[in-house]
């Protein structure tokens, strides 16, 4: 491996790490890869940090404080990791309190208030909140994986600040530790008996403090609700002033939060939507002020090139073609809420009269349905991941990225950013929360380089002017953080910086909690803290056995991850199961992608790229494709791990075990013919130990049943047989289905033929054995054998497909291999004939159901409940559509779709004797309670071989593929062949 410029990391601090082990409960990590996983957050910024540690309680945290104080060591908490100007990053040690540390205690729904611990995340918050009517109205787009003692550290806001406020509003009280691990408690009473006698005279120093520069605050401090710069001493001025609300927006450099008692409010009941459609981004901008004086909850921006980058994204692409019209520049979602549905469509009406009043008429499109409004937050919410799918080094960059200003300047203010963007040779991406003033802005930048840097501090600079000028925030929600603490003094002026510093000293004399934030800061563009600083590079490997010129190589793939933790969200989606499942940064895509570019660029030592410690990074990754989907940058983990096992194993060799399973295609005919030999390992449990001992297949786990393989009927055609009007099928035969489920390949003949098509028998050229679509061979990283299997599937199928017959698989796994990875191991305009060709049973059929050149003769089913799971491949290329659709053309049955991740088999991942825990966690989330609670005749619905294996083996039920559904509800008749 070449090695870059870079400077690595500080040797390991083994005397810190020791006596961490000794005192705590919690786990305690301080190797290379753990400490890089750590170094990011979703800024541009990378700082190695000591090590990390995850602590179970109070006494973990006292003690993290304690000993690292002993050995000269800051400490930093951190909780999702989201922030998006590097709060949680610094050469400390990490307090990752997510992990563990979420509990939720204290709760009283009549008072309207809850306790919680710092690493609970938002949404499992209000989920649990949700049967009572209630919610914690603070709801950022990060809140599927933000944690509340994030919130509190940055004064997080939302969508509906208008009005619900920001965090600081919703805060009752907190309990945190000094730097020293002291406890003490603050909040809305005076200073009372229950907090320390040290926190009583400090406090009592603070609000002494505030009162002496009562008038500068008055003055200075900006007049908008988005305003989290500094420390919130205005707080401390009314007559009774919530104490605790001086910790809030302190980023943790003041104290460890180790509790918050938040205020809840009532979740509406009804919640409506206008998505107003703009010609320009100015008219938005001059209209918003309009449409806030309405009323509303939200006013949210989506601009063009959310418009433009979604339309290619394919988790988006449904939810823009609902709600716009034509071709807009931008939107604003406008959302009305309360109890009085009746009441909230009318105001819908104004908002159209509104808009009409201003020139726009017929331009509201109405979203009442709340299944219809789900998809378009989610739009919005990930704004900034679909603008950071830029595949280039430029990208949009977070430093400006939530400045505030009255809405009365709003337009003024983006016409003189977006020229401010000019002078310095870019553009910018504009998104989020027009309702007050705080629009989410980023210049596009290429922060490899110097001149990108530079543009970086110009742009900051003017920036910072053209807030003050505007009488506006400099930070409106996403805190200061290294992009903007060197901004306090410029925005509150010399004297209220001095008062910010004697906060800091007051809390925290000797600098031990999060140094170089809000005071004193860290320089914003000092490139060695960077992510990519000078000398960064990507050389490796030289030579990557897959295609990757569509990122400009891998190191562009795996950069693609800007950090943003939408894969730690626990539910929803299919990414990432094994996370879900273990709740460890270790086993995320994010994580994942850190190791992978830290290790590539050299920046974890020698040959880190196929080192072991990398390969327990992907271990977990059972190549879902959830990623693929979900991540709206696109980050492709399943094809990243394909790579690495290409080389890793070139390095190490291949174990029995993956051989086993990679060359399943090619000794299966063979295998086949020894069936009875083959199933003795389930019936000796001998074997099934001896298996496990010397395979690594687990003896808790049944293996496939070898049977007679499927054998397709009819002679073998030509391509001169083909007509080309539509019916010509290759029914495509994967290993898994021909030699262990032959009856699904036997029911999707009938129902094809049932449907009027014809089925060609196609051999592989050299008439030996089956196509393959080289699946397993991808598993193991072998590409080569894999693009053999590819090249000889191609030969024997491309001759019927230019005659226009279409290429049927039942397998998601298997076909749908034809649509991606053939790409990546083959060149694509020989690929592209056949991939547009291939399809799913299910596509297939529910497309020409559709288009009404098919019909099957299906009988009714009176009522029957069919539950449905979805494979992974399935949700990764949007296929379960057609799979409902298909299921839903069954007279009478009653399809109900199992919201759940991966079934966790993920082909021979649940096999594993290693594995077989967290696979049977993956099920147990969401899938077999799911299957369990099925009534005793409901039918389940599975396509993944792995799947319908998984509901077997942990719930004893039978699932179905979608052919046999079919097949069993079509009329008695004669099929014609």
């Amino acid at each position: 491996m070449n090695q870059t410029a870079l400077a690595k990391p500080h040797a390991r601090n083994l005397g810190l790490e020791r006596r961490l082990v000794q005192a705590l409960e919690g786990e305690v990590r301080f190797d290379a890869f753990t400490r890089g996983r750590y170094a990011t957050d979703a800024s541009i910024y990378q700082i190695i940090p000591q090590g990390v540690v995850f602590p179970k309680h109070e006494a973990d945290i006292a003690a993290s404080l304690q000993i690292a104080a002993e050995h000269g060591v800051p400490v930093i908490a951190r909780g999702g990791g989201t922030s998006q100007n590097g709060q949680p990053i610094g050469d400390a040690l990490i307090l990752d309190m997510s992990r563990h540390f979420n509990a939720i205690r204290d709760y009283d729904p009549a008072a309207q208030t809850i306790s919680v611990a710092p690493g609970l995340v938002l949404e499992q918050l209000n989920t649990h909140l949700r049967k009572d009517g209630l919610f914690f109205p603070v709801e950022p787009s990060t809140a599927s994986r933000c944690t509340i003692g994030g919130m509190t550290g940055n004064n997080s806001s939302g969508a509906r600040s208008l009005r619900y406020g920001k965090t600081v509003d919703n805060v009752v009280s907190m309990r945190a530790m000094f730097h020293d691990g002291e406890p003490f408690a603050l909040g809305a009473s005076a200073i009372g008996s229950n907090t320390s006698v040290r926190a009583r005279d400090l406090m009592t120093r603070m609000l002494q403090l505030a009162d002496g520069h009562g008038a500068e605050i008055e003055a200075i401090f900006p007049k908008v609700q988005r305003r989290v710069g500094g420390y919130n001493l205005d707080e401390l001025l009314p007559a009774n002033p919530n104490l605790s609300h001086l910790l809030v927006g302190s980023e943790g450099t003041l104290a460890i939060t180790t509790e918050a008692t938040l205020k809840l409010s009532p979740l509406p009941a009804h919640r409506v939507m206008g998505v107003c459609h703009f010609p320009s981004f100015r008219a938005a901008m001059e209209t918003t002020r309009h449409i806030v004086a309405l009323g509303p909850a939200a006013v949210e921006l989506v601009d063009n090139n959310v418009l433009v980058l979604g339309a290619d994204i394919p988790l988006f692409v449904r939810t823009l073609a609902d709600i716009t019209r034509g071709q807009p520049n931008c939107l604003l979602l406008v959302e009305f809420a309360g109890d009085d549905l009746g009441a909230l469509k009318h105001d819908l009406k104004r908002l159209d009269q509104c808009m009409a009043d201003h020139g726009f008429s017929d331009a509201v499109v109405e979203v009442v349905e709340p299944a219809r409004q789900k998809p378009v937050w989610e739009v919005r919410e990930a704004c900034l991941n679909i603008m950071m799918s830029m595949k280039s080094d430029g990208k949009p960059v977070s430093f400006i990225e939530d400045c505030a200003v009255p809405l009365e300047h709003l337009a003024d203010y983006t016409d003189a950013v977006t020229a401010l963007f000019e002078r310095h040779g870019t553009r910018g991406t504009w998104y989020a929360h027009a309702s007050v003033g705080c629009l989410h802005v980023r210049p596009i930048l290429n922060m490899k380089d110097e001149a990108g840097v530079k543009a970086m501090r110009g742009i900051a600079e003017e920036a910072c002017e053209l807030v003050r000028r505007f009488k506006g925030s400099y930070s409106g929600e996403h805190g200061d953080g290294i992009s903007r603490s060197e901004f306090v003094e410029p925005m509150f002026g010399a004297p209220l910086t001095r008062a910010f510093e004697q906060v800091k000293d007051g809390f925290d004399p000797d600098n031990r909690l999060n140094p170089g934030k809000i005071v004193r800061p860290l320089r914003m563009d000092d490139r060695s803290l960077m992510r990519f600083p000078p000398g960064y590079a990507t050389p490796v490997p030289a030579a990557t056995a897959l295609d990757w010129s569509d990122w400009g190589g891998l190191g562009g793939a795996v950069e693609m991850c800007n950090n943003n933790g939408t894969c730690r969200k626990m539910s929803g989606g299919t990414m990432c199961p094994s996370y879900r499942a273990t709740k460890d940064e270790t086993h995320v895509t994010r994580g994942r992608a850190n190791t992978l570019r830290l290790a590539i660029s050299g920046q974890l030592g020698p040959d880190a790229f196929t080192s072991p410690e990398m390969k327990e990074t992907l271990d977990l990754c059972v190549s879902c494709k959830g990623c693929k989907r979900d991540c709206p940058t696109g980050v492709d983990m399943a094809r990243m791990k394909i790579e690495f096992l290409h080389h890793y194993h070139q390095r190490h060799g291949l174990p029995l075990k993956e051989r086993l399973i990679a060359f399943l295609p090619r000794y299966a005919p063979w295998a086949a013919k020894l069936a009875p030999l083959m199933n003795l390992r389930d019936k000796i449990p001998l074997l099934a130990r001896l298996s496990e001992k010397w395979l690594g297949f687990s003896a808790r786990r049944s293996l496939p049943v070898w049977r007679r393989p499927w054998s397709q009927g009819g002679k073998p055609a030509t391509a001169a047989d083909v007509r080309g009007d539509g019916r010509d099928i290759v029914l495509f035969g994967d290993t898994f289905n021909r030699y262990f489920e032959r009856e699904n390949l036997e029911a999707a003949e009938r129902v094809l033929a049932a449907g009027g098509y014809r089925i060609h028998k196609v051999l592989a050229e050299d008439g030996g054995r089956p196509l393959c679509c080289g699946r397993t061979f991808l598993s193991a990283g072998l590409v080569d054998d894999a693009r053999t299997e590819a090249r000889r599937t191609l030969a024997a199928l491309s001759p019927y497909v230019a005659r226009g017959a279409r290429i049927v698989g039942l397998e998601p796994s298997c076909l749908l291999t034809f649509r991606d990875e053939f790409g990546a191991i083959l060149p694509k305009e020989e690929v592209e004939p056949t991939a547009k060709a291939a399809f799913l049973l299910e596509e297939l059929l529910a497309a020409d159901l559709k288009a009404g050149t098919t019909s099957l003769p299906l009988r009714d089913q009176g009522g029957r409940i069919a539950h449905l799971h979805g494979h992974c491949h399935q949700k990764a290329f949007a296929a379960m559509g057609a799979v409902e659709t298909t299921l839903r053309a069954i007279p009478g049955l009653d399809v109900r779709p199992i919201e759940s991740s991966c079934c966790g088999m993920s082909g021979a991942f649940g096999y594993g004797a290693a594995t077989i825990d967290v696979s049977l966690a993956m099920a147990e989330l969401s899938l077999l309670p799911a299957v369990r609670q099925a009534g005793a005749g409901d039918l389940i619905v599975a396509d993944g071989t792995s799947c319908r294996h998984q509901i077997h083996d942990g719930a004893a039920r039978e699932a179905l593929h979608v052919a046999r559904v079919l097949d069993m509800a079509l009329q008695d008749m004669a099929l014609e062949t």
